[in-house]
C-alpha cells in the first residue's frame, strides 16, 4: 500500500517541466496579486429545446487547467446558480486526471448588499502545496430559459495563457453574438459548419489573458472587459418561429407580462394617499407628498430572487411591510400616485455601471427600476430608492441613462437628465486671525446637489443622541488639536434646502513661531491629497461630479508681512478643472482652492496629467505660509 501511494503521489507532485512552467507564466503575468494561472480555460456552450414547457436551454461546460506559479496558494474555486439554472457536474481533478476528493460545499450565497438572495453556490477550498501543482476543474451548468444566459467574458480571476469560447448554435436558434470590447486585443475568430448537428460552431481564441483584479472606483466591467453579449432573438420549430428577445419590443413584452401579474389592490393605500393630499394646496405638492413618504418610510432592501429579480412586489405588500427593493418601490410610488389622480408608470433603467442600453435587448441592459411621472408638458423620474433627492433631482448613477417607460402594449425611451457639476457645489469659508500660535476664527460651509443629500443620508441614518457628537467630528476632522463651537445648521431634515452649517473654530499647532517670523499652515482640508492614482490601468469612477470651492481668509498681524507663500498651481482637460491660488492685499492673505470633476470621473489618459497635479497639490500643503516681522 505504502509503495502504491508513493507511485502515485509522484504522478500529481510537480516535475522539472511544471515549475519551469509555473516560474514562466509567473514571469509572464507579472502582477502582485497572481498566485494561480490558467493553462487553458474552455467554455463550450451548446442549445437545446425543452419542447414541454417551450423554451431554448442551455449547456455551459467550464474546463480549466490551473497551475500555481508561487511556493503555495489557497484558492477558492466556486460556481453559482439559482432557481433558473443548475449544476450538473462540479469537480477538481488531479494532473492524471483522477479525482482530487476534495468535498464540494453547497450552499445559499451570501451578499454583503442584498438582504435576500435566493442564489446558491457550490464551491471547494482548493490548496496548491508547492510551485508548479495542477489541478483541474470540470463545471458543467445549465440554464432553464436562454434568457438569464446574458453574457461571456473572456477574462477571469486568474490570467490565462490560452483562453477558448465555443459556441455551437443549431441552424433553428436565431442567436447573435455581440462582441463588445474586443478593441485592441488578438481575438481570433472562427466560423465551422456542422453538418452532423445542423449547426455553426463559433470559436474564439484569446491567448495571454490578463486577471479581472479588483480595483476600487472602477468602471463597471462592461466596461472594460472583452465579452460576448448573447442576443438570443428567436427560434424556429416545426415551421414556426417565436420570438424571444429579437428587439425591445420583446424585451418590453416580458417585462409587462411581469408587471400584468401583479394584483395591485390598493386599499391599504387609499387612506394613506388621502391623509398625504388632503391640505396640499397644489398638483406639486401632492406629488412631492407621497414620493418624500415612499422615501421617508420605505425601507430599501434589495432582492435578488430568481423570477422576483425582475418582478416587482404588489404595492400593499410593500406599504405593509415597509419594505422593497428598487422594483416594489417603484410599483408603490406608481400606485399611490394613481389614487391621487396622475398618470404614473414604471420605468425600467440599467444604472452607469451597465454600458448597454435598449438596443441590445437583453436582461443584462438593465439592473434598477424607477417611477416615471407625466404631468401636463414635463416629465419627472422619482426615484425611491435615493432617500434625499429632492423632486426633479437625479442621482449621478442614473443621469443621462435611457429608460424604459410602460405605455400599454407599446414602450416609451427616454433618458434622464443631466446636472452641470455646479449643481452639486460645496463652499467653503474660513475667516481666520492669529492669536498667539493659535488659529482662531468663523467658518461656513455650504452643499448642495449630490453633496447634501448624501450629507443628509448619513445624517439620517444616526442614532438621535449621536446627531450632534457627528456633527463636531465632521466639522473637527476628528482632529484633537481642533475645536468646533456654536455649530448652527439649516434645517437638516428638509431635502429641499441646501445644507449650510456655520461654527467658530480654535485650531492648535497649525502655527508656530521662530525668531521674528511665523509659520503658519494654512488648509485645513487637504482635499484629495490621497488621490494619486498609481498602478491602475482603469479609469477612476466617483460617486458623483464633484464642485469644491474653498475660500479662507486670514488677517496678517499687525507689524507682520508675508514672505513667503506657495506657487499658484492650475490644470484643466475635459473632465477636471483644479486650480489652487494666493493673493495678498489689503492685509488680508486669501488662499482659493477650486477643484471640479465635471464628468464624475478621470480616464487613464489622463492619468500623468492629474498625478503631477496631485504631486504639486500635495507639495504645496506640505508648504508654510511664513509671516515675518517689519
Amino acid at each position: 500500500m505504502f509503495i502504491s501511494i508513493s507511485h502515485s503521489q509522484r504522478k500529481i507532485e510537480p516535475d522539472a517541466s511544471d515549475i519551469a512552467k509555473a516560474k514562466a507564466l509567473k514571469e509572464k503575468f507579472d502582477h502582485k496579486d497572481d498566485e494561480i494561472a490558467l493553462e487553458e480555460s474552455t467554455d463550450y456552450v451548446t442549445f437545446d429545446f425543452d419542447s414541454r414547457n417551450k423554451k431554448v436551454t442551455v449547456n455551459h461546460d467550464l474546463k480549466e487547467k490551473m497551475i500555481n506559479m508561487i511556493s503555495r496558494a489557497d484558492i477558492q474555486k466556486y460556481s453559482f446558480y439559482n432557481d433558473q439554472s443548475t449544476i450538473e457536474e462540479f469537480e477538481i481533478l488531479y494532473k492524471n486526471n483522477k479525482s482530487a476528493g476534495f468535498y464540494i460545499k453547497d450552499e445559499a450565497s451570501i451578499s454583503s448588499d442584498l438582504f435576500h438572495v435566493d442564489s446558491r453556490v457550490k464551491f471547494t477550498n482548493v490548496d496548491f502545496p508547492l510551485q508548479g501543482y495542477r489541478y483541474g476543474t470540470h463545471i458543467l451548468k445549465t440554464y432553464k430559459d436562454i434568457k438569464y444566459f446574458t453574457k461571456l467574458y473572456f477574462n477571469d480571476s486568474y490570467p490565462i495563457e490560452k483562453k477558448v469560447i465555443s459556441v455551437e448554435i443549431p441552424d433553428w436558434l436565431n442567436l447573435e453574438l455581440k462582441e463588445l470590447n474586443f478593441e485592441g486585443y488578438t481575438i481570433e475568430k472562427t466560423i465551422t459548419p456542422n453538418s452532423k448537428n445542423k449547426s455553426k460552431i463559433y470559436t474564439y481564441t484569446f491567448k495571454d489573458v490578463p486577471a479581472m483584479h479588483k480595483v476600487s472606483n472602477a468602471p463597471g466591467p462592461t466596461y472594460v472587459y472583452p465579452h460576448l453579449l448573447i442576443l438570443a432573438k428567436s427560434y424556429t420549430k416545426k415551421g414556426e418561429t417565436q420570438p424571444i428577445f429579437n428587439s425591445t419590443q420583446d424585451l418590453y413584452n416580458w417585462y409587462k407580462s411581469l408587471v400584468n401579474s401583479l394584483e395591485n389592490d390598493n386599499t391599504d393605500l387609499k387612506s394613506k394617499v388621502t391623509e398625504l393630499t388632503k391640505d396640499a394646496k397644489t398638483d406639486e405638492e401632492k406629488i412631492k407628498n407621497i414620493y418624500y413618504w415612499v422615501q421617508d418610510n420605505i425601507r430599501y432592501i434589495a432582492f435578488e430572487d430568481g423570477i422576483a429579480g425582475f418582478k416587482p412586489d404588489e404595492a400593499a405588500n410593500v406599504f405593509n411591510k415597509r419594505y422593497g427593493d428598487c422594483k416594489g418601490m417603484a410599483n408603490l410610488t406608481k400606485q399611490m400616485l394613481i389614487e391621487a389622480g396622475f398618470d404614473a408608470r414604471l420605468t425600467w433603467i440599467g444604472t452607469k455601471h451597465i454600458a448597454y442600453d435598449y438596443s441590445t435587448p437583453n436582461l443584462s441592459v438593465d439592473n434598477h427600476m424607477i417611477c416615471t411621472l407625466f404631468k401636463d408638458d414635463d416629465i419627472l423620474f422619482l426615484d425611491g430608492t435615493e432617500k434625499f433627492n429632492a423632486l426633479g433631482e437625479y442621482a449621478d448613477r442614473i443621469q443621462g441613462k435611457q429608460v424604459l417607460i410602460e405605455d400599454n402594449d407599446a414602450f416609451i425611451l427616454k433618458h434622464v437628465p443631466t446636472s452641470d457639476v455646479a449643481f452639486n457645489k460645496e463652499f467653503y469659508n474660513y475667516q481666520l486671525t492669529l492669536d498667539n500660535e493659535t488659529l482662531t476664527g468663523k467658518v461656513k460651509k455650504e452643499f448642495n446637489g449630490e453633496s447634501r443629500s448624501s450629507l443628509l443620508y448619513y445624517f439620517d441614518q444616526l442614532k438621535t443622541d449621536k446627531k450632534d457628537e457627528f456633527l463636531e467630528a465632521y466639522l473637527s476632522s476628528a482632529d484633537s488639536n481642533r475645536k468646533v463651537s456654536n455649530i448652527t445648521t439649516s434645517d437638516l431634515t428638509n431635502r429641499e434646502l441646501n445644507v449650510t452649517i456655520s461654527h467658530d473654530l480654535t485650531v492648535k499647532n497649525a502655527v508656530s513661531t521662530f525668531d521674528n517670523s511665523i509659520y503658519i499652515d494654512l488648509d485645513l482640508d487637504k482635499e484629495f491629497s490621497n488621490y494619486e492614482l498609481k498602478e491602475r490601468d482603469v479609469d477612476f469612477i466617483f460617486s458623483s461630479k464633484k464642485y469644491l470651492e474653498s475660500t479662507t481668509e486670514l488677517k496678517i498681524p499687525n507689524g507682520y508681512s508675508v514672505t513667503h507663500l506657495p506657487n499658484d498651481i492650475e490644470v484643466s482637460s475635459n473632465n477636471y478643472d483644479l486650480s489652487v491660488s494666493f493673493k495678498n492685499e489689503n492685509n488680508t492673505l486669501t488662499y482659493k482652492k477650486l477643484f471640479q470633476i465635471k464628468n464624475a470621473k478621470i480616464e487613464t489618459k489622463d492619468f500623468e496629467e492629474w498625478n503631477t497635479f496631485i504631486k504639486d497639490l500635495n507639495t504645496l500643503y506640505q508648504e508654510q505660509i511664513i509671516l515675518t516681522k517689519n
